[in-house]
């Protein structure tokens, strides 16, 4: 389980994670409800992120849940952005749909996430697939389940045997720290690096052994909240790239079963010496 310390008592913990796993649900059902059915798909500030009425139903859904039971929480969620007061030591982080491009393309990866920081430090992480029925859980000091059954990152202890994970940020063609240059050398470095386009499942994925190693950019605290409290209890290890303490504002994340994570590291860091970097002219 992780070695973070939360400073709620366990059956607050519990509570909350009752609470996140209701929202995750709610949010989830409406998933569903509008899948296949969308009618107009709007495009957000940055080019290539998405927004769908799912995502805005789904985000209500998931609030009606968490105002209900914590209406003195603050909340961070990504359509509505921050209410509540920022110096509230009980912050939720939603997401109400991770994956939309996925959606909008009725290609079944997609997530809800939700998740609760206490001062600062995700304890409480829900991660609910609702195309394959998953629902992940996990609070500090409680351990990681799949649908409620104990679950234990991968054993793979060489970098050549691993399945890695990793995705690209919407500013990919406007900046050279696209993360190109990093897919195509872990790729061969590894047995495969996946591009699943849900920053929770597949930090969900990490958590239940499916996958070995995850690293991305770009990232908000909503993508990555619950599925940080699923790797540490599920025995996994969250830093940054340079295994430095992991800073959820950071948006960059690297995420291992534990006994792959310095040699992700090191691989990670010797790609810009190497040259690998490009950035391809766009047509």
């Amino acid at each position: 389980m992780s070695a973070v310390n939360c400073p709620l008592p366990e059956s607050e913990r519990q509570r909350y994670l009752e609470i996140a796993t209701e929202a995750a649900l709610a949010g989830g059902a409406v998933l569903q409800y509008y899948w296949g059915k969308l009618s107009e798909i709007e495009e957000k500030g940055r080019s290539g992120d998405l927004v769908t009425v799912a995502d805005r139903r789904s985000e209500a859904a998931v609030l009606d849940v968490i105002r209900r039971h914590c209406p003195d929480h603050a909340v961070l969620a990504e359509e509505s952005g921050l209410s509540g007061l920022k110096d509230n030591p009980f912050l939720w982080a939603i997401d109400p749909l991770d994956g939309t491009t996925n959606y909008a393309h009725q290609y079944p990866f997609s997530a809800v996430s939700v998740a609760l920081l206490v001062e600062g430090e995700p304890h409480v992480g829900v991660v609910y697939d609702p195309f394959h029925r998953e629902l992940f859980r996990a609070a500090t000091g409680l351990g990681a389940t799949r649908d409620r059954q104990p679950i234990r990152v991968s054993r793979t202890v060489e970098l050549s045997h691993s399945l890695l994970v990793t995705g690209f940020a919407y500013d990919r063609r406007e900046t050279e720290d696209n993360n190109y240059a990093e897919f195509c050398y872990l790729t061969h470095l590894s047995q495969g690096v996946r591009r699943g386009g849900a920053a929770a499942i597949d930090l969900a994925y990490i958590a239940c052994g499916r996958l070995d190693g995850y690293w991305e950019r770009g990232l908000s605290p909503w993508d990555l909240a619950a599925g940080v409290v699923l790797v540490r209890e599920a025995g996994g290890v969250v830093t940054a790239y340079d295994q430095s303490p992991f800073q959820l504002t950071s948006g960059r994340i690297l995420a291992t079963n534990g006994y792959l994570h310095a040699a992700l590291s090191e691989a990670l860091l010797r790609v810009k010496p190497l040259g690998f970097s490009f950035l391809p002219e766009l047509t």
